[in-house]
């Protein structure tokens, strides 16, 4: 494949916008990279996330074959193991002692086979997947008020409605194409409004009208208050409520009691009367509302409740499924909408089917063909590392994820993982975090490679189409479980040999004794060919007869997924704020993303314009809670909490809640040696949808004062040091690591040659070797560089404190084919000549630095976002970065 080629159209493996791609290869391990203009996601738009692609496609950390232990085996030899060992675990313990854990970056098909498997062959449903972890609490909410988990509206009421409502949902960040959509359609139509809720004022709080900086976990009394407001303000749809709901009296009843005033509710959420007065008001009278939400609501201890306190709001006022006017779920994976189709949580069944309703459970049983179906819910994701840990589940098949980075209490999966009698990980990456635990390890394909669907946030489903060959001996997810299920003697149920075929079963299904009962049906798809299937348009389900051309909106016409056709409004528990906190703990944890990276990087961590921006882990905290603790900005602090500790950046911002420490969830040990957030996080969990309660975790946070500090930089990968606090982030022309111990090394120098894998005594093998040194005892500094032929392989600078030298300075150096004799005298300063060091990325998509910002806004006298995107491109693409522009022309007054 070559740079020439045709690009091939398919979709974003990141967020569950599911932005349309043209991906061009160039050679094995690249592409071109854009968005694809006629995909009606992103419409040619990309975040820098997206953008970034084309760098992460390196086999250089892949896995290329099957190992059992460390040994390379062959296909057949690793498939009989597994099959062999899953057996001998179902015969001796039945089949609720094995287990699969999936992952929201599956493809449909995927799902679809796995889910076949474990539910209608094995006969269990312990099959559960990372989506848990993100959006549970929304797919449990939707089926209790709608009697099905369906997203009534689309992306383009956010651009239509006259007041948007934000609530836990940092979407310029996260989310960020349909946020630009948002501020888009609020340029062109003056006058709208948008409303971010969220107790961190982050950058997606920089455009709205109304920021409401809550309390965390109010969100349901908040929205409980609304619904009162809405009440008493004579804003309600009674005919709506009388012919299509169900249960709205005890909530209107329940909405009374715990919300009885306007002050009230005001003073429990820790807002302003007159701000929350605002909102109320706006929100009773504007038609055209959309609500949309994401983590911030779903990983909750009582997420499931939050979620119906929202859907509440629009089911008793009629504003739902109607252009403009709605709640949306925004999904945090790819394709976390897909597995939902396919029964991928361990309480759900395919096609929207109900696990607990032996009459669904039979037809499903009819279709598949199948020996048995599972008969009970399996095991949530915290519950199944618990019966692991327990020896009730001793064989787990782990694909696509890392449980012992992403969930919660990391010591205690990582105890579970080490005690279990059988561990399959499936995975694109030779070594991660999981990779110690695993008895056999099965190399999977990854983006690029994968062919199949996946299903966004307002139930499009799009193609995901190869445009590399598949490296090594990497195969499909699905292929992998169809050569196990007919090693397990299931041959008959499992004849796929494509997609496409799983594909057009899945189909079938949805539509299969039907009738209309549930609103997934992709039976208008059931006959597609090969040729029919590579060429399948972005859709919107339902697409059957009725709907050939997909469906945009749904309930309109207020009829309901439960057996009367009713929708039900729920009165959610108030949570209880103070949960847990103590004087000993006296502060809350909050997790979340940073701008650029992805889940644990082992994507985005290969791009190195992607690790720029944030790349430490960081602690953000209030300048009180700061000043309290007598924390400095930048310096390294220590948070604690019953679970474990971990060492972090603090980053002091008014932004953060005085009570609340906010840390971000992406860095592994394998990329942070103190940085794993989920070491800190409780396993509290909702009892309703099983999501992990990732946003309160009580905790401690005090100084961390190393002996020295640190970072060196390499042209090439070198092992993460054996330090207390070490991390590592990839440039442009070389790796860069962040140090600092409380202990020293007794010879700096030594210790410095074997960090940056200097040759030593064999230097007379390369006589280009220049070993340049400055150490000065007393006040605990040392500096070094290596060069080989003029060109730089490496540097460390050591000091008692935090360093200022400008790493993105120095790491411009190794770009250069050779030092010259002013580069030289600089590099061990740490002082680069005028107008060379760009400063920390601002830009990820066009790499542009903050010293390079201030300097073309006082030079240039640039007034305005759009100024500084005519002169230096930052903030024309993905406009992530544009709060943070919009700060740097604040400095200037």
């Amino acid at each position: 494949m070559n740079a020439s080629a045709a690009p091939i159209r398919t979709t974003c493996p990141y967020c569950g916008v599911g932005c349309g791609v043209l991906a061009t290869p160039a050679g094995a391990e690249a592409a071109v990279v854009r968005g694809d203009p006629d995909h009606p996601a992103n419409y040619g738009r990309l975040c820098s996330k997206g953008s970034a692609l084309g760098e992460t496609l390196s086999l250089r950390t892949r896995l290329l074959a099957p190992r059992i232990g460390r040994e390379t085996v062959s296909w057949a030899r690793a498939l009989d193991e597994v099959a062999a060992r899953f057996r001998a675990v179902i015969d001796a313990h039945g089949p609720e002692a094995v287990a699969f854990y999936g992952s929201g970056q599956w493809l449909t098909e995927d799902y679809y086979v796995a889910n076949k498997l474990m539910k209608g062959y094995i006969g269990a449903a312990n099959i559960d997947t990372n989506s848990r972890l993100c959006m549970a609490s929304t797919v449990a909410a939707q089926t209790r008020a709608f009697g099905e988990d369906a997203v009534p509206g689309c992306y383009e009421d956010l651009e239509l409605a006259d007041l948007v409502v934000l609530v836990g949902s940092n979407a310029a960040w996260c989310h960020p194409v349909l946020y630009q959509r948002l501020l888009k359609a609020r340029q062109d139509h003056p006058g709208r409004r948008l409303v971010t809720i969220d107790p961190r004022r982050t950058a997606t709080a920089e455009g709205a009208d109304l920021h409401l900086g809550i309390r965390p976990g109010t969100d349901a009394l908040l929205f409980a208050g609304l619904l009162d407001y809405l009440r008493r303000d004579d804003r309600l749809d009674y005919g709506f409520l009388e012919r299509h709901l169900a249960g709205y009296g005890e909530t209107l009843a329940a909405a009374r009691t715990t919300a009885p005033s306007l002050p009230a509710v005001a003073a429990a959420c820790g807002v302003a009367e007159g701000d929350l007065a605002r909102f109320y008001r706006w929100f009773a009278r504007t038609d055209k509302t959309v609500t949309a939400w994401s983590q911030g609501i779903n990983q909750s201890a009582t997420g499931s409740d939050k979620v119906n306190a929202i859907l509440n709001v629009h089911l008793a006022t009629g504003r739902i499924g109607k252009p403009g006017m709605g709640p949306l779920s925004l999904t945090g994976q790819p394709n976390a909408m897909g597995g939902r189709e396919v029964g991928g949580l361990a309480n759900q069944l395919a096609a929207h089917l109900d696990l607990e309703r032996a009459g669904h459970r039979a037809l499903l049983r009819e279709f598949w063909n199948s020996p048995r179906i599972a008969e009970r819910p399996g095991l949530k994701a915290v519950d199944l590392f618990d019966a692991i840990a327990a020896g009730r589940v001793r064989a787990v098949w782990i694909m696509g994820t890392n449980p012992v980075v992403s969930l919660p209490d990391s010591r205690r999966v990582r105890a579970a993982l080490a005690r279990c009698e059988f561990v399959v990980v499936a995975d694109c990456e030779a070594e991660t975090d999981l990779t110690p635990y695993a008895h056999v390890s099965l190399p999977a394909q990854t983006w690029g490679e994968k062919d199949g669907t996946v299903t966004n946030s307002e139930r499009r489903i799009s193609r995901q189409r190869a445009f590399l060959p598949a490296p090594g001996e990497a195969r499909p997810d699905w292929w992998m479980l169809t050569q196990v299920a007919r090693r397990l003697g299931y041959a008959d149920g499992f004849p796929y040999e494509s997609a496409q075929a799983i594909f057009v079963e899945h189909a079938r299904l949805s539509g299969y004794r039907n009738a209309g009962t549930r609103r997934f049906d992709i039976s208008g798809l059931a006959d597609l060919d090969p040729r029919g299937y590579d060429a399948l348009p972005p859709l919107q389900w339902p697409v059957n007869a009725e709907a050939p051309q997909g469906t945009a909106r749904l309930y309109a016409e207020g009829r309901f997924g439960h057996g009367d056709g009713r929708a039900r409004l729920v009165a959610p528990r108030i949570e209880d704020l103070g949960r847990k906190l103590s004087a000993g703990l006296p502060l809350s944890l909050n997790t979340g993303r940073v701008r650029d990276q992805w889940h644990t990087m082992t994507r985005t961590g290969k791009s190195p314009r992607l690790s720029q921006h944030a790349p430490e882990p960081c602690a953000e905290l209030h300048p009180d809670t700061a000043a309290r603790h007598g924390i400095a900005n930048d310096s390294l602090v220590r948070l604690e909490t019953a679970h474990g500790v971990a060492i972090a950046r603090a980053r002091v911002s008014a932004d953060t809640p005085p009570d609340s420490v906010f840390m971000p969830m992406h860095w592994s040990f394998r990329n942070a040696s103190a940085g794993l957030v989920n070491a800190l996080v409780n396993p509290l969990v909702d009892p309703v949808s099983g999501e992990p309660e990732s946003k309160h975790t009580p905790l401690r946070i005090k100084p961390w004062r190393p002996l020295w500090q640190g970072f060196l930089l390499t042209r090439q990968a070198v092992p993460l040091p054996s330090v207390a606090y070490a991390v590592r982030a990839i440039g442009r022309h070389h790796w860069r690591h962040e140090l600092a111990d409380t202990r020293a090394p007794g010879d700096w120098p030594a210790h410095a040659r074997r960090l940056l894998g200097y040759p030593g005594e064999a230097a007379a093998d390369n006589p280009g070797d220049e070993w340049a040194e400055m150490h000065d005892l007393r006040a605990g500094r040392y500096r070094c560089a290596w060069l080989r032929d003029g060109r730089l392989m490496g540097c460390l600078f050591v000091d008692r404190a935090a360093l200022p030298q400008p790493r993105e300075w120095l790491g411009g150096l190794f770009a250069r084919e050779s030092l010259d004799d002013a580069d030289r005298r600089s590099l061990l300063l740490g002082k680069p000549l005028a107008g060379e060091d760009p400063g920390r990325a601002v830009c990820a998509c066009f790499g542009v630095g903050v010293n390079t910002l201030r300097q073309a806004i006082r030079d240039g006298q640039l007034g305005s976002v759009e100024a500084i995107g005519e002169a230096l491109r930052a903030g024309t693409n993905c406009g992530s970065c544009i709060p943070e522009l919009q700060s740097l022309l604040a400095e200037r007054g």
